[in-house]
């Protein structure tokens, strides 16, 4: 399959995941990405509506595109350290609100990635809702994609502690 076609067929795919919707609960503008090419962890970011009239609480999230998919966050503790942090009890998703999955901050989190996440690739990933239930997503790779949100650029993020340096940015520490 030619580039030309390969990528308007992601294209096509792509226009296709988002927005979805399932009894009030709404997922626009999905997208994963690695840090680096042959990563072993990846992350998904979107923004997950709710207009179902009533509070709910995203609980889990699933997909077999990783040996261990999580939720997580990032915080910064009181010496200035970012870490990313599993949050178990997941997040809630307010009346009339949403849940903004955004890099440097929440977001669903791949560990142990079976497969290596390719530009245009689709990922299949499952949401769990304490009331709407699951809600099947398919979550375009898109590894060209500049951070818009948060406080730091996901990408270079590892598992380990981060700090501020004199200017207010963000470094690994030592």
């Amino acid at each position: 399959m030619s580039f030309k076609l390969r990528f308007a067929a992601a294209t096509a795919v792509a226009l296709m995941a988002a927005p979805v919707f399932a009894d009030g609960i709404s997922v626009e503008d999905p997208y994963a990405r690695t840090s680096a090419r042959m990563s072993t962890s990846g992350a998904a970011f979107m923004v997950i509506r709710n207009e179902t009239g009533e509070a709910d609480h995203l609980i889990d999230a699933k997909s077999d595109v990783a040996k261990l998919v999580e939720l997580h966050t990032h915080e910064e503790d009181a010496n200035g350290v970012m870490k990313m942090i599993h949050v178990e009890e997941g997040f809630d998703l307010p009346k009339d609100g949403e849940i903004v999955m955004a890099r440097g901050g929440k977001h669903v989190m791949f560990m142990g990635l079976n497969r290596e996440l390719k530009q245009g690739d689709i990922v299949p990933v499952t949401l769990v809702f304490e009331k709407a239930g699951e809600v099947k997503i398919e979550v375009p790779v898109d590894l060209e994609r500049k951070p818009m949100h948060g406080k730091m650029d996901h990408s270079k993020m590892g598992h380990g502690e981060m700090k501020k340096d004199g200017g207010g940015k963000m470094k690994m520490s030592d």
